[in-house]
Formats: C-alpha cells, sequence, structure tokens
C-alpha cells in the first residue's frame, strides 16, 4: 500500500497519508512522508501543496502507540529526531503547505499541521497533544512549534493537560486560518491554492523562506534578510513580467524564472 498518496494537478500536489483508519505516523509513514516531501520539494513546476489524510476519521491521529513500548532513552531521542527532520523538511520545503485537516488531528499528527504553512479546519476536526496521557510528551516540535504560533500560556496548557479540542476553539486560538463545513473542506484548500498559484511562483517561495527564516532572527536581521531576497527576485524575468502586465492593464503570464 502507498502509504502516502501524491496526486499532481499541474503545479499542485496533493499529498494524502495513507494509512487508515486512523493515519498513524508509524516509523514507515514517516519514511514515505520524507521521501515524498523530498521528492515535491525538488519539483520546481510545483507551487501549493495540499496535505491531508486518508478518510473522514482521520487527518493523522498521532505516532504508532504499538511502537512506544520498546521506547528507550537512546531509541527515543533517534525517534524524537527523526519526526523533527522529516516535519522540518515539510516546514522548509520551497512549496506553500495547506493542511486539510479532517477528523482527529493528535498528537503526531497535530504537530503535522503545525509544520505547515497554513491549515483549514473541517467543523468535525478535534486537536491535541495528549502525548502527557501516555507518559511522554510531544517530541516531533510541538513543545517549540505551538508556543511561537498562539501564547505560551495557551501552549502550556494545552501541552500540560493534554486535551482535546474541537476546531471551533483551534481555530479561535489561531491554531487554524479557517473553519469550514466538512464537506467544503478540500473546495476551501483547493481554492487557497489557486489563489496563491496565480502568483508569481519565484516569489511566493521567496517569501515563504524569508518569512521562515526570520521567525528565528532578531527585527533588524530579519529586515536585512528581507533586503536581500527582495534583490534577488528583482532580478526574474516575473518581476519585469509583473510590472509590465500591471502597466498593460492585463493579466501576467509567470514562468517561475
Amino acid at each position: 500500500m502507498e502509504l502516502v498518496r501524491t496526486v499532481k494537478e499541474g503545479s499542485l500536489v496533493y499529498l494524502t497519508i495513507n494509512n487508515p483508519p486512523m493515519n498513524a505516523l508509524s516509523t514507515d509513514v514517516l519514511d514515505a512522508l520524507e521521501q515524498a516531501v523530498d521528492g515535491v520539494a525538488r519539483d520546481e513546476e510545483v507551487t501549493v501543496v495540499i496535505l491531508t489524510g486518508e478518510g473522514e476519521k482521520a487527518y493523522v491521529a498521532g505516532a504508532d502507540i504499538s511502537e512506544f513500548p520498546k521506547l528507550n532513552k537512546e531509541n527515543g531521542e533517534k525517534m524524537s529526531k527523526y519526526g523533527q527532520k522529516v516535519l522540518q523538511k515539510l516546514y522548509e520545503m520551497p512549496q506553500v503547505v495547506i493542511s486539510a485537516v479532517n477528523g482527529f488531528a493528535l498528537g503526531g499528527g497535530m504537530e503535522l499541521a503545525l509544520a505547515s504553512d497554513i491549515r483549514v479546519l473541517a467543523e468535525s476536526a478535534k486537536m491535541g497533544l495528549p502525548e502527557v496521557t501516555l507518559g511522554i510528551y510531544p517530541g516531533f516540535g510541538g513543545t517549540q512549534r505551538l508556543p511561537r504560533l498562539i501564547s505560551e500560556g495557551k501552549a502550556k496548557e494545552l501541552i500540560f493537560t493534554g486535551r482535546v479540542m474541537e476546531a471551533s476553539e483551534a481555530y479561535q486560538l489561531g491554531i487554524g486560518d479557517y473553519l469550514v463545513p466538512d464537506s467544503e473542506l478540500m473546495e476551501k484548500a483547493k481554492e487557497i491554492a489557486k489563489s496563491i498559484m496565480k502568483n508569481a511562483p519565484l516569489g511566493v517561495k521567496a517569501a515563504k523562506k524569508c518569512v521562515n527564516q526570520g521567525l528565528n532572527l532578531t527585527l533588524e536581521e530579519g529586515m536585512k534578510l528581507e533586503a536581500s531576497y527582495f534583490g534577488d527576485i528583482c532580478d526574474s524575468e516575473d518581476q519585469k513580467e509583473g510590472a509590465k502586465a500591471f502597466m498593460e492593464k492585463r493579466k501576467p503570464e509567470f514562468k517561475g524564472k
């Protein structure tokens, strides 16, 4: 079985975690996800990725708990580092990643969504980091990404209690960027993707890189980075086409060059 299904439609790719019914992030699924992300990241034609889970029950309901009994300090740290590496690759890939969260997004599943750029939540989705109820804590980036996204106190409360939220609460906290009826989930994700893909692909990819890297810098350092990347993009053919099309009052024809 193809554990991560890849479907390409022009400059859009759908990545579907295909390990039903709960789409658990087993080691094999992480392996498949890493391979899929690496492959898409190399495809310069692709601008946007929509990431979701197979079926309606779960986006990703967490790691494979059957692997937990064998954990000790050595292989536990190894497991954490590997999960972090794969999700960081997703975060750093040049394409914009939209998570379409259907059903349960728990533990590693919520961490996967947190590593995405934009999160669209189905109304029936449920999110949480319940690792403390299993005697551990989030190890695939959750303790670092969540406090950077929402308030420190609220992030700590969610991590320390391990409670599961309704999609509406996750949206109100800013974990989700859109909240839509279940039947409109993929339609909304694709609508966002289309609004991104009509723009200059080099500009979108450079903007993502600038935002991601700037979050780890001081404001002054981030401004310098922004100016540097801005200079680079001004040498592109797409920049010239964008300005020319605006003055000629027509739609630009971007080529990603």
